[in-house]
């Protein structure tokens, strides 16, 4: 029997719906979030969960309360799985930073995974704490069902890798949308199966301005 993980990243905050990098900033979820969030709790309820992790972020964590309430759980806060750190280009737009920087950004968009703003953090850099995080829950629920929340980027990286991709691509080649949830089995540590990805039929219902207008293109 496999070792189910639901990985789930959090729901909106203003500053997703404003197009602004937000790795490390310390940000609340907003009320179209809190929305997103209580339906794929809803969806989640009559599962069996053993554990419930989460980045130490309010926004994750804050995610991670309301999904494992119905189940009498108190979410762990996992470290590694914190997000990307944006160094200088924190809570700016995306639009500023391509003005700003043009010529660090360029640079950046080529290669993501190796590249990292001043004084922020690469994709090597997150995927070097992230996976052994992973993989140390793995192991601890052996056989179990465990949901993991964390962020857009931290996840991006994580499937990329278990399932081999290049990582130079994995901002353009997968998405990651507000509250969404992904489905991986590990047969191992290290054998990961990709059952569901980026699903948030949970939150169809909601209005289509909430489900395309607000989300940030990349």
């Amino acid at each position: 029997m496999p070792t189910r993980i639901h990985l789930v990243r959090h729901g909106a905050t203003d500053l997703t719906a404003e197009d602004r990098f937000a790795g490390s900033s310390d940000v609340p979820l907003s009320d179209e979030g809190r929305r997103q969030v209580a339906c794929l709790a809803a969806r989640l309820k009559r599962e069996k969960l053993d554990a419930v992790y989460a980045s130490p972020l309010g926004r994750t964590m804050e995610t991670a309360r309301t999904l494992a309430l119905p189940h009498g759980l108190e979410p762990i806060a996992e470290a590694g799985l914190r997000e990307i750190d944006y160094g200088h280009w924190e809570g700016l737009r995306r639009s500023e930073v391509e003005s700003t920087f043009p010529a660090e950004y360029a640079v950046w968009q080529e290669d993501p995974f190796a590249i990292a703003p001043l004084g922020g953090e690469s994709g090597v850099n997150v995927l070097n704490r992230a996976l052994p995080a992973l993989r140390a829950i793995v192991e601890r629920h052996r056989h179990g069902t465990v949901l993991l929340v964390s962020h857009k980027g931290t996840n991006r990286l994580l499937v990329s890798s278990l399932l081999g991709f290049d990582m130079r691509g994995y901002r353009d080649r997968l998405e990651q949308s507000p509250a969404a949830l992904s489905l991986l089995d590990f047969m191992s540590e290290v054998r990961a199966r990709l059952r569901l990805f980026n699903d948030i039929s949970h939150y169809e219902d909601l209005s289509e301005r909430l489900l395309t207008e607000r989300l940030p293109r990349w």
